[in-house]
Formats: structure tokens, sequence, C-alpha cells
């Protein structure tokens, strides 16, 4: 396969194949520079010349959760002696500091409880807005929708129009990690399967629910493996356009079961997580952003990240506790200012969002 030939097709118009996909995210060497290149001019024809965040806060609830996922350094069983579980003052106490903040959007972090049922998630939405009624709440993943729906008898289309009803604005679109039941069996088996996540995601894209979509990278999975969970993706933006943006969450491993036991001796290296950015702003021609999570990558490769075809820097203040006990060593506010600073150094123009991609300012 020629590469300069593959991303000169691609960048004309040439939808990727997996197998293609596939062959780009073994690039290495100095066609890396070939495909970061291909990626960027695909981003300025795509959205411009802007960069996008929004301001947001994480708002944690528990860290108690059913998955016990082995790429996980948060999840705790309730007997844990460092289980927490908030109830609706510190929830709330946690609203008020993001109100003072003038965030516009909130992130409900949690785990999946075990005895969490739809009343319990109604409630989360129900201390938010009673403290911040205009917010806009992105939360919830198709794995959350699953157990609700497995408990509560119901069907998950009745689980998303109550959420729904209830004020969520928009479904993180987690659980995903990748999508193939062979990498779920290792890194997550008690999480949702590959065709129960796609079901809901559709369902909620067809109720009027936009969400984001994810890949968790560099765990056990194969350059074929995540080639294939970005063509299901691209499939799912075929039909429903409800994906806002494609979110890019590279491997923490220090502190997660999966390194401990010596199934992972090392997570994606800094050519992985610009490579994967640029193929997935190559391969996802049917969604216009591509996000960096500076939490996991840090800031100095965010800004790589920039140059690599993404457009969006996520959000200023998080308190991300997830990503915090998987072992990263990151602060947790990445202020405007700064975003401007490593915006401006690569000649691009810093704006805020919406969580709908609406520029405010």
């Amino acid at each position: 396969m020629n590469l300069q030939t593959l991303l000169s097709d691609t960048l004309a118009g040439h939808r990727l194949t997996p197998e293609e996909g596939a062959f780009l995210l073994g690039v290495t060497g100095r066609d890396l520079y070939h495909l970061f290149a291909a990626a960027d001019e695909m981003r300025e024809t795509k959205v411009g010349n802007a960069v996008t965040f929004v301001r947001n806060q994480n708002v944690h609830i528990t860290n108690i959760c059913k998955n016990l996922c082995g790429f996980c350094g948060f999840g705790r069983s309730k007997h844990d002696p460092d289980a927490y579980l908030f109830g609706k003052d510190e929830v709330q106490a946690q609203v008020r500091e993001a109100k003072a903040r003038g965030v516009t959007e909130i992130c409900f972090l949690s785990g999946v409880h075990p005895d969490f049922r739809l009343n319990n998630y109604l409630s989360f939405l129900e201390w938010a807005h009673e403290i911040f009624p205009q917010v806009h709440i992105h939360a919830y993943s198709p794995d959350e929708v699953d157990w609700i729906a497995r408990k509560d008898g119901m069907k998950p289309a009745e689980v998303i129009q109550a959420l729904m009803s209830g004020g969520l604005g928009s479904m993180q679109g987690t659980a995903a990690e990748v999508l193939v039941d062979e990498v779920r069996d290792v890194i997550c088996p008690s999480k949702v399967r590959t065709g129960r996540w796609e079901e809901i995601i559709r369902e909620a894209h067809r109720l009027g629910l936009t969400s984001s979509a994810t890949i968790m990278y560099g765990s056990t999975e194969t350059p074929q493996q995540r080639a294939a969970h970005l063509d299901l993706i691209r499939r799912i933006q075929d039909d429903t356009r409800g994906f806002s943006e494609m979110v890019l969450l590279s491997y923490i491993h220090s502190k997660t079961p999966l390194h401990q036991k010596g199934t992972i001796r090392f997570g994606p290296t800094g050519r992985d997580d610009l490579v994967t950015t640029a193929v997935c702003r190559l391969y996802l021609d049917n969604i216009d952003h591509i996000q960096v999570s500076w939490p996991k990558i840090g800031v100095k490769m965010s800004q790589m990240g920039l140059l690599a075809g993404a457009d969006d820097l996520s959000g200023t203040m998080y308190i991300d506790d997830v990503t915090n006990d998987a072992g990263a060593e990151v602060s947790d506010i990445f202020s405007p200012e700064e975003m401007e600073y490593i915006c401006t150094d690569i000649g691009r123009e810093l704006k805020e969002r919406s969580t709908l991609y609406k520029i405010l300012k």
C-alpha cells in the first residue's frame, strides 16, 4: 500500500477502508509528517482555523462501580475503605462551585453503582438543575442506560426518554473503549457488549439526543481492531448524524489492574497519540470535530494533536479522578488563557463553544 497515494486519494474524497485505517495506524518514521499534514489539511477544510473549548466541570457522584474494568484505576467495590457515594448536599456543593466558575456544561463523573435505578439518575439531574437551571448536563453512557433498563424492566428508549424529560442535555459516548468484543472480554468484561452499545446509542440519536463518540486506545487492541471501532462509529454516524465529536482517550496504565497484573507493560506512546488523532480525522469523514484529552496526554501533546487533525481542546475546569486515579499527573484546570497561548503559538484562533458546538464568544 502506498502512503502518499492513499493520503492524496483520501483528501480527494476516497473513503478509507478498515484495512487502510489499520495501515495508517502503523505509520512510522518520516512518513508520520505526511500523515499529520494530510490530517491537518482535512481539518482545515472541514472546520477552518478555529480551536474550540467548552467551559465545564466534572461533578463526582460515586467511585463504586459494578464493572471494575481492567483499564480503570477509579472504580471500587461497595466495601472498599476508600469507596464513596455522595448525597444531595455534596453533589450540590460541586454544582455551586461550577456555577460560580461560570461553566456552561456539567459532566457527571461516576461509577455504575450496582444499587442505582432510574430514580437515582433522575435525582442527580434534579439536584443539579435545582442549583443551576440553565446548565447543560452531559452525562450517562450506554452502559448506564443498559443497567437501568435491565434493573427497572424498561426498554432503552423508555429510559432515554425519561432522562431527557428529567433534564439530560446530551449523552456521553463513553463505555465504548474499543467496540470489538474480543477486546472487551479482556479490558471490560462486565460492560455492555458492542451490539448493545450500538443499539442504545442509535436509539438515543433517533430520539434526538446528541452524544459524543469516544475511543479508549492503547491497551490490548490491534490496529485492525482499532480501525474496526472507527468503522462502526462512522457507520452509525452515516445513519444518525448524532455524534457531535470524536473524543480520543489515551489509556493511562500505571495504576490500573491490567498493568499491575502484568497484562500490559506500557500505555500508548506519543507517536500513537498523534497517529490515532490523525487517523480519526481522516477516517471519520462525517464527524466534524476531533477532540484531544489534555488531562490524559498533557498540554504540550495536546498542542501537537492540534497539528495532527484535532480542532477541539475539550473543557477547562476538570476535576478528573478517573484520569488521576489511573496514574496521570496533570492539573485539574486548563485555563482559557493558557489555551489561547498554545493556539496562538501555532497560528490558530481559540473560540469558546457550547456543548453542541455553537460558538459563544
